[in-house]
């Protein structure tokens, strides 16, 4: 134990390590309840995830946000130096069974619909007690058992079983800086769904639905039924059914085009963006908007700093935390590298401006164009 450590002026590893297991309840105000306090009926079920993503537009924005952030590789840097340091290899490959891109894209599923996502440590550093693997937890596995307060978690369940709060078996969760869609866009996601359903019925029922009427003398009940079965069967086999003088046939519902099914899944695919943070004209609910080659970039630039940033900044900043990576480095993802990097043409003038200016030297400028020193690809 080095002297700084015995007279606690520097904190020991494992108590660093420990403390940091126990996050504070960040998502208590966006609860199910919450939809009673606007009039709008409580549904003690709620919007599942399997659910939201059989509406189209919220799928579209999921694969947007999760794709993107998913393909870009996350490096590791020395904070005082800001130095590119070697990658540990949980860092290449949290999950030794699936590839980084596919952990990486359902922490920021979890974290774009449930405001939190669980990663659960597979192994860890014997030197350090760091974890070394990890492994995506789906949330609807997960539970937690709260203080008397409710403001702080004693200890997570997988499964009904309780796990460790450090060590191998325990949980690291990622915590989003906004609110879960499926909290906060369970009515837009449900209206959605019912929209899809009454436009599905719509399209099997060709024929609008309505009653018969008789303008004749009254018939028994058991007649009646078999008039009414007689049409269903009629209309469900050959489109069309044959009625007598004294019964009329008289619709009570309007044609798709006077329901405007049309519009209306226009008007809510644009909520949901709205509600996903994403441009409508990314998903296809904004037919105005025209993309040209000069302003894709700045389109990223704009996706990126207002919609992937806070689930980019939540990923990072967890990883970067001492009990995962030391607190002398940091995680961060190749941004620029990929989903940013510009042109060749612009990316070559700014390496020549910065040759001319001596910031860099000749080595320096091959390497940032991944050339190995004798100009050949690295």
């Amino acid at each position: 134990m080095g002297i700084l450590s015995a007279l606690r002026l520097v904190k020991n590893e494992p108590d660093s390590l420990t403390s940091q297991y126990n996050p504070a309840v960040m998502n208590s105000g966006y609860g199910l309840n919450s939809w009673n306090d606007y009039g709008m009926g409580y549904d003690p079920i709620g919007i599942d995830l399997g659910s939201a993503m059989q509406v189209p537009t919220v799928a579209k924005c999921r694969n947007l946000i999760c794709g993107v952030i998913g393909g870009i590789p996350l490096e590791l840097y020395n904070k005082t130096t800001g130095e590119e340091l070697g990658s540990p290899i949980w860092l290449e490959q949290p999950d030794i069974r699936q590839p980084r891109s596919v952990t990486i894209a359902y922490t920021v599923q979890s974290l774009l619909f449930y405001q939190v996502a669980y990663w659960e440590v597979t192994a860890t550093y014997k030197d350090d007690g760091r974890p070394a693997r990890f492994a995506w937890v789906a949330n609807e596995r997960v539970s937690s058992k709260l203080n008397a307060l409710n403001t702080e978690v004693d200890y997570y369940m997988v499964d009904n079983t309780q796990r460790p709060m450090n060590g191998i078996g325990s949980l690291v969760t990622f915590q989003s800086l906004q609110p879960g869609v499926l909290a906060t866009g369970g009515r837009t996601i449900r209206a959605a769904l019912d929209l899809e359903r009454a436009a599905a019925i719509s399209a099997q029922t060709p024929v609008p639905s309505g009653f018969i009427k008789n303008h004749g003398a009254d018939l028994p009940e058991a007649q009646v039924q078999g008039i009414l079965a007689g049409w269903k069967a009629a209309r469900n086999s050959r489109g069309t059914a044959f009625l007598t003088s004294t019964l009329d046939y008289q619709t009570t519902s309007f044609s798709p085009a006077e329901m405007m099914y049309d519009s209306a899944k226009q008007s809510l695919s644009t909520e949901i963006c709205r509600l996903m943070n994403v441009p409508a004209y990314m998903a296809s609910s904004d037919a105005n908007k025209s993309m040209t080659y000069q302003n894709i970039l700045d389109a990223r630039k704009e996706f990126f700093a207002y919609t992937l940033a806070p689930y980019v900044c939540a990923i990072e900043d967890r990883l970067s935390m001492n009990d995962i990576t030391n607190s002398q480095n940091t995680v961060r993802f190749a941004v620029d590298e990929t989903f940013l990097r510009v042109d060749a043409t612009t990316r070559l003038a700014t390496i020549e401006k910065m040759l001319n200016l001596g910031l860099i030297t000749l080595d320096q400028a091959k390497a940032m164009e991944d050339l190995s020193p004798n100009g050949d690809a690295s």
